[in-house]
């Protein structure tokens, strides 16, 4: 789960060693190319559900079962502007009922449900969720709880003065209720945070990593927190210490207190994890040079042990409001099958992987990855001047031994979320990409 920059920039193809091979590349629609805004992709069983803006920027979904080759469309009632911001979720409860949210930025809730499981037709537009602090909605989530339960987690508020909030759907009584009576965070009308999570971790907990941020300047990122939960309800620092709901300044367990102007941004504070289930916090700031680096954060010996890890001659300067291209993307610290650690990153020097040492995440030197998408497909096709390739992860396994779906079209960068002057790109095709292990 990502939010801020990771809920709005869409998912960068990954670094990768050679090719894999693509079983299927299955057409579902052109759509809107004149900036970037991230898509769904849902594969239930044999079922695929997409979720996105058409050539006329209509919210639209489709379905196609995987021995069929027709998609069915449904076209619902929200068009998105100009705002990279407003992401689409797509995700199934317990009953196999769809539901959609999106097209949102500090708006009031954009809601869909269907009313016959699986049945995209029946979508239908649900005013309200549980009534209140859904008149400022942004950045949705769905995610699966503890016990198959589907959560519903969002901002209420803008930028600098929101608050998080977190919704449990039932499906007997077909109603959202609140799963903490609290909002999650509370920035007292001073800040807002951006998060990383929840993440459901190899050690049974939920993990919740955030920066706070004072304006829609994103140079007023500073400080960066955690918490985690075994349930989603109850949450405590990671010495154990329970939190009381809502999480302020004040009250949060900081990894690190770095200023305003510091060099943090939300979409680059992420939750990894260790072979030994031991939580690691990504972020990068300013040295004492000026110059960006990444830093790992990892509690040992009852405190937060940060480690710098990388050494670039290089400071990546942001500020101002709206969506962004980003310079440098970060990936999570994951363990590797020799016992290193593995970090990818995205720089404009170079990008790659590296193998960190386990006891002193010390760059050990560059990892060799597996290719998870083949390299043709990364490659822009149409012939627009500026145009990127866009990705969007299956929300769902398929269920197929070796098999992975995604989504790729091609648009725009993210313009700041303004307007772009004609002549703008004509719609690219959007494409279910079907990829197998070699």
């Amino acid at each position: 789960m990502r939010h801020a920059l990771a809920a709005f920039l869409l998912l960068l193809a990954p670094l990768a060693m050679a090719a894999p091979k693509v079983a299927e590349s299955i057409d579902i629609a052109p759509v809107w190319s004149g900036h970037p805004v991230r898509f769904a992709l849902l594969t239930i069983g044999k079922q695929h559900f997409v979720a996105f803006y058409d050539a006329e920027r209509q919210m639209t979904v489709g379905a196609r079962a995987d021995a069929d080759k027709a998609w069915t469309f449904a076209k619902l009632d929200s068009r998105v502007g100009w705002d990279s911001h407003n992401s689409l979720a797509l995700a199934v409860d317990r009953s196999g009922q769809l539901h959609l949210a999106g097209n949102m930025h500090a708006v009031p809730l954009v809601y869909f449900r269907t009313t016959r499981p699986g049945d995209i037709t029946s979508f239908e537009r649900v005013a309200a969720m549980v009534g209140d602090h859904e008149k400022r909605c942004t950045y949705p989530v769905f995610f699966n709880g503890p016990q198959g339960e589907l959560v519903f987690m969002y901002r209420d508020g803008g930028s600098g003065n929101g608050n998080q909030i977190f919704n449990v759907y039932d499906e007997a009584t077909r109603a959202w209720r609140r799963l903490l009576d609290k909002p999650f965070t509370d920035g007292e009308g001073k800040c807002n945070a951006y998060f990383h999570g929840p993440v459901r971790g190899p050690d049974g907990f939920y993990h919740v990593a955030w920066t706070w941020r004072d304006t829609p300047d994103c140079s007023t990122n500073h400080d960066i927190c955690y918490a985690r939960s075994r349930d989603l309800s109850h949450w405590e620092t990671s010495a154990g210490r329970p939190l009381t709901l809502p999480i302020t300044r004040s009250t949060a367990e900081a990894v690190e207190i770095v200023p305003v102007k510091g060099g943090v941004i939300n979409g680059n504070v992420l939750v990894g994890f260790d072979a030994q289930k031991r939580v690691i916090i990504t972020y990068h700031k300013y040295d004492a040079a000026g110059k960006t680096q990444v830093y790992n954060a990892r509690r040992e010996d009852g405190a937060w042990k940060i480690r710098q890890t990388s050494n670039w001659d290089y400071r990546w300067e942001f500020s101002g409001g709206g969506s962004i291209s980003p310079e440098i993307r970060l990936g999570a610290v994951k363990p590797a099958a020799d016992g290193s650690l593995v970090q990818t990153y995205r720089h404009p020097s170079g990008s790659g992987a590296w193998k960190l040492d386990p006891d002193s995440l010390a760059i050990l030197g560059p990892a060799k990855l597996a290719a998870t998408t083949p390299a043709e497909l990364g490659r822009v096709q149409s012939e627009f001047p500026g145009m990127q390739v866009n990705w969007s992860a299956d929300a769902q396994a398929s269920g197929e031994g070796g098999a992975r779906f995604t989504l790729r079209w091609e648009t725009l960068g993210a313009n700041r979320d303004r307007p772009r002057p004609k002549p703008w790109p004509e719609p690219t095709m959007l494409r279910l990409i079907h990829i197998v292990e070699e």
